[in-house]
């Protein structure tokens, strides 16, 4: 059984389920926390204040709208920020969004 979820492809990226992924503060908080790191980072590990069933739903649509790309390490379900993929369909979008004035509204 296969563990790692699936991921649309570049040319599945839909504009209309992006923004609206990215509509949820909890959301952008995730993206954002995973612009400024650059890496890795395991779903228990963010910076954010909801239950894990919760957390886990955002992870899913984050996903889903193919912001994020999510694997396993061990036991750890990492999640990594899908910027490259992001900018090649989507210029500007992520810099929009993470930039500190952007986080600062």
């Amino acid at each position: 059984m296969e563990r790692t979820p699936s991921h649309p492809q570049v040319s599945q990226f839909n504009l209309q389920q992006v923004l609206e992924a990215l509509v949820d503060p909890v959301r952008r908080s995730i993206v954002a926390q995973l612009d400024a790191t650059g890496e890795d980072i395991a779903c228990g590990a963010f910076d954010i204040a909801v239950s894990k069933s919760t957390a886990t739903h955002h992870f899913k649509v984050l996903r889903e709208a193919g912001l994020i790309r999510q694997h396993y390490v061990g036991t750890s379900r990492m999640n990594t920020l899908r910027r490259t993929e992001m900018d090649e369909v989507f210029p500007g979008l992520l810099d929009a969004l993470t930039t500190p004035q952007a986080q600062g509204r």
